[in-house]
């Protein structure tokens, strides 16, 4: 197979831009590439327009382009097999294609901060076995109050210490310093987890005023109750949460989330696939068919298609500590057996009821839509969620939630395996959705990648938001083939332009966009209270990855801390926040899980160009109450407090 070659970029700066440091575009009459219909063109395009487009002005759709040889039957499902795209150092386009004189958007401070000290562990180096491919997913929250972001992150295991022939990887929590450092307080907070670790999720479940942790695992999941003094206790088995049975379960995504209105909330985790530590899936073993255990005619890992998948679980907050288990009832128990990663609870038809939509892994998504007497309905494929544009379903792994059109209704946003596309679906105000992927710029350039994190976030504070996906492979092997493709990738960021189309920002040499490693779990928020979103990245034996984000452009900024009342959680998972300025109205949800399996800080971001003022603030609070706020400046954080308006937050 053929590769097409990414040409190298000649740059000029676009004086159009805001702050003259933005992203810089191809020149109008520079030439692209030599072979413009090959797939190199489509990602060269995707890159860097050969027209600088400003707000408001039309971008031609991507082409799709066509596969060399139709998808081969395989563990996971992918949309063909593509030709390799090599930058011009011939390398992959995943671990290349860096442009020299490109600004820098993200600075990688990992050893900086001391998040260096924690290392992701996952099985074998080999990956021969699908427990250990999938790695674990990270959070942001605040646990002491104190109006600085905390960093969470999952570990995984090995083999030898979940039979007790090893010592037991740690998951870690890091506490913020104020100064852009991190202190690891795993010992005193005592949230180990110390058992296979893969996803987590926030959220006040008690209404106490103090975040708590929900983390799933390959066998029993934890509920870590927040103690008010820097402690946590796991009582998930005394709250009917763990998820347990005769042999380990495995789950994998977590989101919080009042689906009922009573005010308290619910917890649903979604199950992978069942494994079996005696007989686990290997080709020709009665756990798995030989035909879903390869890749391209290579034989890899078994899984997910072929194997069994875990039930899903809906707990229903008793609001005295415990929960009741109610999947079934509510119909969403995942009775057809999908693999499900990738979860959140949001109104995703805007009709005062959560929601809940699934990434599933290479069968179709889920969109559960609220009926609003304790149960949903399985729209999945009335909505359009189910399968992308052509029918196909797809190897869905992250899910990304977020108003970039600012029209007022939250869109999805969906991470895929290799020679496929991450599918953008566009929320058409009905809770129907439309993959419109190719024409919004943000597909082709994705097909060599296999995505993990994802979310939507305004990096540039221009009030509209754009689109980061963390990238790595599955299978080791990739970097002895010569597909394109490397087992450690880089990111992607898309830039949003006017609410219709993304162009992908172009990664600087020994930038964090330009970090190649092997990344899974990724959590955005403003880690060092700046106003300006940073990403932490959860990779697969490695330490993690902090992208600080580093771009400077002079655009203002207010983040909103909301407290709920009495009627509603307390940390307003669920609230919606209108804020308009500059003439742009944007929407913002307070939301519990999503992007990889983990948590974004919870607050919410708003960009605002140029515009000095808030000219509008709406709140939609869980319990159906509508309140306007009054801000008093910009450049700040504010806390909000139902009923009780807004005050800068004190960060102490």
């Amino acid at each position: 197979m053929e590769p097409k070659i990414v040409k190298r970029f000649e740059f000029f700066q676009d004086r159009q831009r805001v702050g003259g440091s933005s992203p810089p575009r191809v020149t109008k009459n520079r030439p692209l590439c030599g072979v413009r219909r090959a797939l190199s063109c489509v990602l060269s395009m995707l890159m860097m327009p050969s027209v600088s487009p400003t707000r408001g002005q039309q971008e031609k759709p991507q082409e799709a382009p066509k596969p060399q040889a139709q998808s081969q039957s395989g563990g996971a499902s992918t949309g063909g097999v593509f030709a390799p795209v090599l930058d011009e150092k011939h390398r992959p386009i995943t671990a290349g294609g860096f442009v020299e004189g490109a600004p820098v958007i993200f600075e990688d401070v990992t050893r900086k901060s001391g998040l260096d000290k924690f290392k992701h562990v996952s099985g074998s180096p080999e990956k021969n076995l699908i427990l250990e491919a999938p790695g674990s997913g990270v959070a942001i929250l605040d646990y002491d109050n104190d109006g600085w972001p905390d960093i969470y992150l999952v570990n995984g295991s090995t083999f030898d210490a979940l039979r007790g022939k090893g010592k037991l990887p740690r998951a870690a929590l890091f506490h913020n310093n104020h100064d852009g450092t991190f202190t690891d307080v795993t010992d005193k907070a005592g949230v180990a987890n110390e058992r296979w670790g893969f996803g987590v999720a926030v959220g006040d479940y008690d209404n106490d005023g103090w975040p708590d942790l929900y983390v799933t695992n390959y066998g029993e999941n934890r509920l870590y109750h927040n103690n008010h003094d820097g402690t946590f206790t796991d009582v998930a088995e005394a709250a009917g949460v763990a998820v347990s049975g005769v042999k380990p379960i495995w789950s994998a995504g977590a989101t919080f989330g009042d689906y009922d209105g009573d005010g308290k909330l619910d917890l649903y985790v979604t199950g992978y696939v069942k494994f079996d530590l005696d007989h686990p899936p290997v080709s020709g073993s009665a756990a798995a068919q030989y035909n879903f255990c390869q890749y391209r005619g290579k034989p890899v890992m078994c899984g997910p298609r072929g194997l069994a998948g875990e039930q899903n679980h809906l707990f229903h907050n008793n609001g005295n500590g415990t929960f009741t288990e109610v999947s079934k009832k509510a119909s969403v128990a995942n009775e057809k057996g999908y693999y499900g990663f990738g979860v959140a609870f949001a109104d995703l038809n805007d009709d005062g009821k959560l929601d809940l939509a699934v990434a599933n892994d290479s069968v179709p998504n889920y969109l559960f839509l609220n009926k609003g007497d304790g149960s949903f309905e399985d729209v999945s494929y009335p909505s359009g969620f189910a399968l992308k544009e052509d029918g196909r379903e797809q190897a869905s792994m992250g899910l990304g939630i977020g108003d970039y059109e600012n029209s007022g209704h939250l869109s999805l946003y969906v991470t895929t395996f290799s020679d496929d596309y991450y599918s953008l679906y566009r929320n058409e105000g009905d809770g129907n959705f439309s993959d419109i992927s190719f024409q919004a710029g943000v597909a082709a350039t994705t097909i060599p990648f296999l995505g993990w994190g994802t979310g939507f976030l305004d990096y540039d504070n221009d009030g509209w938001k754009d689109i980061f996906a963390a990238n790595g492979h599955v299978y080791p092997g990739v970097d002895q083939s010569d597909w394109g493709m490397t087992y450690a990738q880089r990111p992607l960021l898309f830039r949003n332009l006017d609410g219709k189309h993304f162009q992908v920002v172009p990664a600087a040499p020994n930038s964090g966009l330009g970090v190649v490693v092997c990344a899974r779990g990724a959590a955005f928020g403003d880690l060092f209270n700046d106003g300006k979103i940073d990403v932490v990245l959860n990779t697969i034996d490695g330490p993690p990855v902090l992208l600080r984000n580093v771009f400077n452009n002079g655009n203002n900024w207010v983040t909103l801390h909301l407290i709920g009342g009495a009627k509603g959680p307390r940390d307003a998972i669920g609230a919606k926040a209108f804020l308009t300025a500059g003439g742009i109205t944007q929407r913002n949800d307070v939301i519990s899980g999503g992007s990889y399996i983990s948590n974004n800080d919870m607050r919410l971001h708003f960009g605002m160009g140029k515009a000095k003022q808030v000219d509008k603030l709406e709140i939609r609070w869980p319990d159906g109450t509508k309140e306007n706020v009054t801000l008093s400046g910009v450049n700040r954080v504010f806390r909000i407090t139902e009923g009780k308006g807004s005050a800068e937050e004190p960060l102490k």
